[in-house]
């Protein structure tokens, strides 16, 4: 685990076209170190051992294709576009990016409904994202080992990154999926909260980007990839089932 400080300034407001849809090009970067499970999880290459999502296992070499080569012009933008990021990050962004670190489905959820949005008054949600997050965890093993690659501060020693992070694959963003799965399955059970949702999932992106210690590409595979084990997730019965229930134990505090 690493911890470095965040520098001042302020965002440039053309950061956030990989929020806005644009692709960027992609392909793959090798890491220093990859864990043997992360290799073995690779080689099926299907996401499928977690609870819902066995009912229809996502494809991730079809969904995942690789990041900007090491070296490319793509990959080379990119790390500028990671050290513009930390020029112009100021103490209140540092602190906020530390925050998304460490955020929760209730922390999330929250921003965007308010206090009521919590496990206490919630338990049935509790346990429906308590279950979610066993599907996120498999997705995202399997992806970072699909197409491994360094984090941008093992790229480059300029880049120091104001949050503690993991020696793990950089692609795909792990929070990008999540932000994306919450915001995709939150708008299910509350659509009316929708635009709000996903903007919030924009800002989780963001802010990874703010952090440095992920790229562009990174972030928009994370987005694409919590999308589609969203879609995924809601093709079973089961979810569809808990879904309206979730819906019922919302109502009140709509």
């Amino acid at each position: 685990m690493r911890r470095c400080l965040a520098a001042g300034g302020a965002l440039r407001p053309d950061w956030g076209a990989w929020d806005r849809g644009a692709k960027p090009p992609l392909q793959s970067i090798p890491m220093k170190r990859l864990p043997a499970f992360l290799v073995i999880l690779a080689l099926g290459a299907t996401a499928s051992a977690a609870p819902f999502l066995s009912v229809n296992p996502l494809d991730l070499p079809a969904l995942l294709p690789p990041p900007p080569a090491v070296g490319s012009p793509a990959a080379l933008a990119e790390l500028d576009t990671v050290l513009q990021a930390q020029t112009a990050r100021t103490p209140a962004q540092a602190a906020r990016c530390v925050q998304i670190e460490h955020e929760t489905i209730w922390l999330f959820g929250a921003d965007v409904l308010g206090p009521w949005f919590t496990a206490a008054h919630l338990p049935k949600t509790a346990a429906f994202f308590a279950a979610v997050r066993d599907d996120f965890i498999s997705v995202n093993r399997a992806a970072k080992a699909l197409h491994p690659r360094q984090r941008p501060p093992f790229a480059d020693p300029r880049i120091k990154p104001c949050v503690e992070f993991a020696d793990t694959g950089s692609y795909p963003s792990g929070h990008g999926i999540q932000s994306s799965l919450w915001a995709a399955l939150l708008a299910e059970i509350l659509p009316n909260h929708a635009a709000g949702f996903d903007q919030r999932a924009g800002e989780t992106r963001h802010y990874k980007l703010l952090s440095g210690v992920h790229y562009p590409s990174d972030l928009a595979a994370g987005q694409a990839l919590g999308e589609a084990l969203a879609r995924a997730l809601l093709k079973n019965p089961e979810v569809q089932k808990t879904i309206a229930e979730l819906r019922a134990e919302t109502a009140a505090y709509r």
